[in-house]
């Protein structure tokens, strides 16, 4: 398996101190006194505005980022992880409420707009039983976004996601490497 290389500048448009790596990053701060701009050689990651993946998340791969404003984050770059490449199938259950209460739903492929093909007002905690998916706050997949690898998740309040309305969600499938 290839691994994913993104550099990481101190500021927009690749400028300043640049920091590269291949791995997940918890604290940027460790590397640079600020990250503004970032360019990934190969390879998907999820990049946060606050340290320890948690803030605001934004998807990027292959390409150039040459301004974190522009990815809708409303601080700095502060931490990064690497999305590992799945090949397989993909699924996911999504529920209504925390604790994987209330209306449950399969999912095996992409979903553009909860409400219409499930009626699901909500989705506040799910389960990841194959493959690495991205959740967003709009449908057709925009707004704000989560990444979610393999496992459970009970409560995305627990996870810093108070108030967010999830209502897309795609696979991150080879064709985004």
């Amino acid at each position: 398996m290839t691994m994913g290389k993104i550099i990481f500048y101190e500021d927009r448009n690749f400028q300043g101190r640049s920091y590269e790596t291949s791995s997940d990053c918890a604290d940027m701060s460790t590397y640079l006194s600020r990250c503004h701009s970032c360019r990934v050689e190969s390879g998907c990651f999820m990049v946060y505005d606050r340290p320890n993946y948690m803030g605001n998340q934004y998807f990027v791969r292959r390409g150039e980022y040459s301004d974190y404003q522009r990815m809708g984050m409303s601080d700095c770059i502060r931490s990064s992880r690497t999305i590992p490449m799945h090949r397989g199938q993909f699924r996911m259950r999504i529920y209504e409420r925390e604790n994987f209460g209330g209306q449950m739903h399969e999912l095996m492929d992409d979903c553009d707009n909860m409400q219409d093909r499930y009626r699901m007002n909500d989705c506040m905690s799910c389960n990841v039983m194959d493959g690495h998916w991205l959740m967003y706050e709009q449908p057709h997949y925009k707004g704000r976004m989560m990444y979610l690898r393999p496992g459970e998740y009970r409560s995305f309040r627990d996870m810093g996601m108070s108030g967010v309305r999830f209502n897309s969600m795609r696979r991150i499938m080879d064709s985004c490497y």
